[in-house]
């Protein structure tokens, strides 16, 4: 965990004491509702469809038990007893009171948390990996660079009005599981291979310009290979480009990936780099020693040492399980992620159960996850910008104990990577802005798919489903995505194929027409089927064979033969 400072707690009580006295002039008439709008966005509050939700600050995604209890006593005393959980790894209360506020934000001050950027056009909360520090693939500890990327940002007062949101994603490790090809900046950690860049060791792969919302693009690699230490010196280069040409006459073509669209990826690379050559190697330019600094604020785990033979009796016993408890081997394949210390592993606890909406937790599952986090795993979780939450440093030997203790709370569902482990905003039972709900939709495709065996046999499928264009889902990016539509005042749902997220990030096709709210799991079957149908083998995951076969095969098995398909066929019929 990174532990504040003096200043950091400093910065954050004073945060509090000003929206205090912000809160109770608006609630006295002296600040008029235009007045105080940009004042408690700053604060992460917005006035959703029945109530104020306020948005908590998770920086890149990182809880510790204390911190999870404390989310938990708030979600008892100020809201409805429980939290969701969000694709940007914050945690959203969707039924506080407006003068509650301000006591809401004190109490998250008492633990090192607040909501400050959680809203408005700043840059918001940075996120990475989830697994994060101990992936074995990992080049640099990424939550080290998402705290000097954060402290560069807070209350930076040349980037607090931007022509829109801004997103920072940071991905430490060779596998791309930040999703940063679809952020308005993605920073990727690469080993400098050779030239003038090998005395950088490591450094950066930039990518400017991603996104989902109304117009999702995939990103565009500005700079191959960025020297760890000139990092600040060029993200200030790109927001201040931002920040002098992008869009304000218009909110839904004020992102970057609007200007990098319309000067074109080397123009707009050109300017950054002109912007760069005034900065490079100014103030900001990073030295080891700040580098040490903040990596001394975190606290790092105790690790017991493991030798080769307790390593194998506990594998041994491990694999013994399935004839006492089957559940455990499901479990066990799905929630179980390797580690990069010997006889540790990171395992998620799903936030998926059927019948409950994705990303939810009560206040009392919060208590106990705490618990969970406290005794298997050093006192820390993350939080996944899949919804779901990891402990990053179990002990082999202690798995099947954690199973059974997640398992009694309703967090052992194993089914990370596959079809039910739904990726879902709010939607209309909450947001303002959403075409339609998108957590009745939810449940009803994991009733639908609630076999496991069927779902082990269908095998690894992301499928996201968002409210509207805004795409909090992330329904572009999932092997098949849902979005929520208004047709003629009724709730209507747009299903795509074909997306996906990582290192081949690509963006998903619109199959056809849309359905109804009922129509939809069917429709999801019929995909499905196709998919068993035409994979080649059974390690052929769906986005592959949709790859393979292209989006006209699942169209049909959805909607039939095209006309133009129907004429083909009664041609070479009527030739037969």
């Amino acid at each position: 965990m990174y532990l504040y400072d003096e200043i950091d707690q400093r910065i954050v009580d004073e945060r509090v004491a000003q929206f205090r006295d912000q809160t109770r002039r608006f609630l006295a008439g002296a600040l008029t509702e235009d007045e105080f709008r940009p004042l408690r966005l700053q604060n992460g509050l917005y006035i959703q469809r029945y109530a104020p939700m306020l948005r908590v600050s998770i920086p890149y995604g990182l809880l510790s038990s204390a911190q999870l209890r404390k989310l938990a006593h708030i979600a008892r005393t100020y809201d409805r007893g429980y939290g969701h959980f969000s694709t940007r790894q914050n945690l959203q209360f969707n039924w506080p009171r407006l003068e509650d506020v301000p006591e809401i934000l004190a109490e998250l001050a008492q633990v090192q948390m607040h909501a400050i950027q959680t809203s408005g056009n700043c840059v918001r909360n940075i996120t990475t990996d989830h697994f994060a520090g101990v992936a074995r693939d990992e080049i640099v500890d990424a939550f080290v660079w998402c705290e000097i990327i954060r402290q560069w940002s807070a209350f930076n007062p040349e980037f607090a009005y931007l022509p829109r949101k801004f997103k920072i994603a940071v991905s430490g490790s060779l596998e791309d599981r930040a999703a940063t090809l679809v952020h308005d900046i993605g920073l990727h950690a690469v080993r400098a291979a050779s030239g003038s860049d090998a005395e950088a060791g490591v450094g950066f792969r930039v990518v400017v310009g991603g996104g989902l919302g109304r117009t999702p693009m995939i990103g565009h690699v500005v700079r191959e290979f960025l020297p760890w230490r000139h990092l600040l010196t060029y993200l200030d280069a790109i927001l201040r480009v931002y920040n002098r040409y992008g869009r304000r006459d218009n909110k839904h073509k004020a992102r970057i990936k609007i200007l990098v669209k319309a000067l074109g990826p080397e123009a707009f690379t050109e300017q950054v780099e002109a912007e760069w050559a005034q900065l490079k190697d100014g103030p900001a330019t990073l030295v080891p020693e700040e580098i040490e600094r903040i990596a001394r604020r975190f606290t790092r785990p105790a690790y017991v040492r493991t030798d080769r033979a307790t390593l194998h009796s506990v594998d041994a016993g491990l694999q013994a399980r399935p004839a006492e408890e089957p559940g455990f081997p499901a479990w066990f394949r799905r929630n179980v992620h390797a580690h990069k210390v010997r006889g540790y592993a990171a395992v998620t606890l799903s936030l998926k159960k059927t019948g409950v909406p994705p990303g939810d937790v009560t206040a009392e599952q919060m208590d106990a996850i705490a618990g969970l986090a406290e005794r298997y795993s050093f006192g820390e979780l993350r939080v996944t910008h899949e919804q779901n939450l990891v402990l990053a440093d179990v002990r082999q030997a202690e798995l099947h104990a954690l199973w059974r203790e997640a398992r009694a709370l309703g967090l052992a569902t194993p089914n990370v990577g596959l079809l039910t482990n739904i990726i879902s905003c709010p939607g209309g039972d909450f947001c303002s802005l959403a075409n339609a709900k998108s957590i009745p939709v939810a449940d009803a495709i994991q009733q639908r798919f609630s076999d496991l065996d069927y779902l082990f046999d269908i095998g690894e499928l992301d499928l996201n489903i968002s409210g509207c264009m805004n795409s909090c889902g992330h329904h572009h990016v999932g092997h098949i995505g849902i979005l929520g539509v208004d047709k003629q005042g009724e709730e209507y749902y747009q299903i795509s194929i074909g997306g996906s997220q990582g290192g081949q990030a690509e963006l998903g096709k619109v199959i056809g027409p849309s359905f109804a709210r009922d129509e939809v799991p069917e429709v999801i079957e019929r995909l499905v089927a196709c998919y068993l149908a035409r994979r080649e083998h059974e390690e052929e995951r769906f986005i592959d064979t949709v790859r393979r076969i292209g989006v006209e095969p699942f169209k049909e098995s959805v909607y039939g033969p095209s006309d133009q398909e129907s004429s083909r066929r009664s041609r070479q019929l009527a030739v037969a």
